[in-house]
């Protein structure tokens, strides 16, 4: 007699369109790979920051520009080189084969819509510190002159290009692969469900946001040990390739400073300090994922993949190398101003998320048994004291003030590169000044700062609608309780 297992499925909820539907989706689908060559092209180590033809739109044209970037001598088809490509192939492989071989923190994510719930392996921590330490090793053996380091510089879009043809595979294939999920009722031992939101019936909206909530494949159990494990996409890409990947970059970009100029700024040195520690930090606390709109809510589409393989990477780490071409000094009273806006970011930011953390996995302990809680009609509870009774997202204020300082070191920015011909010799001299270029650089040096604001509001709107929904009244008596949202006193 054959038992066709049933399921438990939560009922459906509606959602509307986000980001603006499928017009926003398509936006952000072909808009922002631009945006990330534009910062690349446009604030470069080949005319300055920004190219000088920017500068004055009167006399702009297309083929000006091109000179003063590094724009491939084959146009489009410049931006794909099959070598970079398969070194790029080669590293994410390293992440998953460390993700497979090596131990790691066994954990149950959240119950499911299905009832059931994902298991998950964490070792990202100690991936990034071997493959850091490999790093360090080719460095101390070779020094300088270790491939990886100049291979980044001088192949940095077709890097980039690369990962976002990883970013596209991956979207493609979970968009496909969603279709399979089981209809309610089915036989579900996977416990597979779409993500509410993310199966509208518009493709290109639903390839951006994701239609399936956690896409996961499954290792042959014929590979010795790491057969059977499941790798879950979504976690994977969150964690991994796009995070340290972020610091690679970064220390790709103080080897070239020195390389070029000779010693290492105390500003570019800050900025990979701040950003490794925020990265760290993440992966040390990896399981803390887990709880986060990202898993439990959103699908993995375009949306993620993007982000986590080639927007976080890329944009974030623009910082030190605008620093690879301009060094800055910032001196002691720089450096102790910079270190005490991390220093408060960090201390919002690590002690809201810890005492949440702390109280959701055991409320009796010492360092949060003090607190207030709501207990709403589901038997959930709500802090209304401590960090979380000050703002009802307290932990975004200290991820905000945190951005300020990875961008603070660059200063005023903004250089133009002049290059000077000896008529004799026929030896070119470079000269790198700020110019007229001061303070347009920020367009690109800051830009982190205002765009990271808009996603932390965005997603707070996020959260803020998901409680509505999920509490009711009881969300409206917590709002009244805790009124402000981000920022004490005034959002």
């Amino acid at each position: 007699m054959t038992v066709k297992l049933k399921t438990e499925t939560a009922p459906e909820e509606k959602h509307g369109y986000e980001f603006g539907g499928p017009l926003g989706a398509a936006g952000i689908v072909f808009g922002l790979p631009i945006l990330i060559y534009a910062t690349i092209f446009l604030c470069n180590d080949v005319s300055g920051c920004p190219a000088p033809a920017l500068l004055d739109p009167r006399t702009l044209t297309l083929e000006k520009l091109k000179r003063q970037t590094p724009w491939p001598e084959n146009g489009l088809l410049g931006l794909f080189d099959l070598t970079v490509i398969l070194w790029v192939l080669a590293y994410y492989a390293l992440s998953v084969a460390l993700q497979l071989f090596l131990p790691g923190e066994e954990v149950d994510g959240t119950k499911l819509g299905t009832g059931g719930r994902h298991h998950y392996k964490f070792n990202a921590f100690n991936s990034a510190v071997l493959m850091l330490a490999g790093l360090g090793i080719g460095t101390a053996v070779q020094g300088t002159s270790f491939v990886v380091w100049d291979f980044i510089w001088d192949n940095l879009p077709q890097v980039a290009t690369a990962n976002l043809l990883v970013s596209c595979a991956q979207a493609i294939y979970v968009y496909l692969a969603s279709f399979s999920v089981p209809r309610p009722g089915q036989p579900n031992p996977q416990n597979r469900e779409l993500a509410k939101g993310g199966h509208t019936g518009n493709m290109l909206y639903d390839f951006f946001i994701g239609r399936e909530l956690n896409p996961r494949v499954t290792v042959p159990r014929w590979i010795p040990i790491a057969g059977g494990q499941v790798i879950d996409i979504k976690v994977f890409n969150e964690m991994r390739p796009g995070l340290l990947g972020w610091i690679i970059l970064d220390l790709a970009f103080i080897v070239h400073q020195y390389k070029v100029h000779g010693f290492v700024s105390d500003s570019i040195i800050l900025i990979t300090l701040f950003q490794s520690l925020y990265v760290m930090d993440a992966l040390y606390m990896e399981s803390a994922i887990l709880t986060t709109m990202d898993v439990t809510t959103d699908g993995f589409g375009y949306m993620l993949a993007f982000g986590d393989l080639t927007w976080v990477p890329f944009l974030y780490s623009l910082q030190a190398r605008y620093l690879a071409v301009y060094p800055l000094t910032l001196g002691i009273g720089g450096i102790a101003g910079v270190l005490g806006v991390q220093g408060l970011g960090y201390y919002i930011f690590r002690g809201a998320n810890n005492e949440k953390n702390r109280f959701r996995t055991n409320p009796n302990d010492p360092r949060v048994s003090h607190l207030e809680a709501m207990t709403t009609e589901f038997g959930s509870k709500l802090l209304v004291s401590g960090w979380w009774g000050r703002a009802r997202h307290i932990n975004y204020l200290g991820d905000w003030i945190m951005s300020w300082s990875y961008s603070l070191p660059t200063g005023v920015a903004g250089y133009i590169i002049n290059q000077y011909q000896n008529p004799v010799t026929g030896s070119v001299t470079r000269e790198v000044v700020q110019g007229d270029a001061r303070g347009w650089g920020m367009i690109f040096t800051y830009f982190y700062v205002i765009y990271f604001g808009v996603l932390l509001v965005h997603r707070e709107m996020r959260d803020e609608e998901k409680c509505r929904k999920k509490y009711g009244k009881d969300w409206e008596r917590y709002c009244k309780r805790v009124r402000w949202r981000i920022i004490p006193g005034i959002y």
